[in-house]
């Protein structure tokens, strides 16, 4: 028997588990940052407040509150986006990459990208959920107000996509995790073969 062809029992065994595993972790990521996309890009609410009154007739204002209106909540939209559509590509890469020799890069590459993908939709859940608290308590000292005592449907529809969108951060970075621990037994594997 070969000694190059020979491969170690586990590493065979665990293989079809691993690859389920890693299918459900990406598909419950890509449902995370999708539901985080389309929550916060469909939030919005109108209030209509009376502002004054002419004699008897008051004079109203209606104020709309959408996620347009803060850099941070587009920049979440964004980067929520893009991760959706990294964790649909990796996706159709796992379930149709085999057909393909990409000689052994396939693992290393996909780990980086996923590296990115988390660093991206960290920093834009970070600064998502730093408005929000603005948002939720204002900030005394710089004189601004807080805003979800008027506009409570839209403060919850942003919390839902703020969690969301740490579900998905959190599925990726299991992702990430098996993929080291695979890097990591794939080049111990190769260094015990060169041996």
């Amino acid at each position: 028997m070969d000694v190059e062809s020979a491969k170690p029992a586990e590493v065979v065994a665990n293989k079809p588990a691993r690859s389920w595993i890693i299918l459900v972790l990406r598909l419950l990521a890509l449902c995370g940052t999708v539901s985080a996309t389309l929550v916060m890009a469909l939030n919005k609410e109108t209030k209509t407040f009376v502002v004054g009154v002419v004699g008897t007739t008051p004079i109203k204002a209606s104020i709309q509150a959408k996620f347009q209106h803060t850099p941070a909540f587009v920049f979440f939209v964004i980067a929520n986006s893009v991760g959706s559509l990294h964790n649909l590509l990796m996706l159709a890469v796992d379930l149709f990459g085999y057909k393909y020799d990409f000689k052994g890069f396939r693992l290393l590459t996909t780990t980086l990208l996923d590296m990115g993908t988390i660093a991206l939709l960290s920093t834009a859940s970070g600064a998502a959920a730093s408005i929000s608290e603005l948002g939720k308590n204002g900030n005394t000292h710089a004189r601004w107000n807080k805003i979800c005592d008027r506009f409570g449907t839209y403060c919850d529809h942003g919390g839902g996509a703020l969690i969301a969108a740490f579900l998905g951060i959190v599925f990726l970075m299991a992702l990430n995790v098996l993929s080291i621990i695979a890097l990591h037994k794939k080049s111990k594997y190769q260094s015990a073969v060169a041996a």
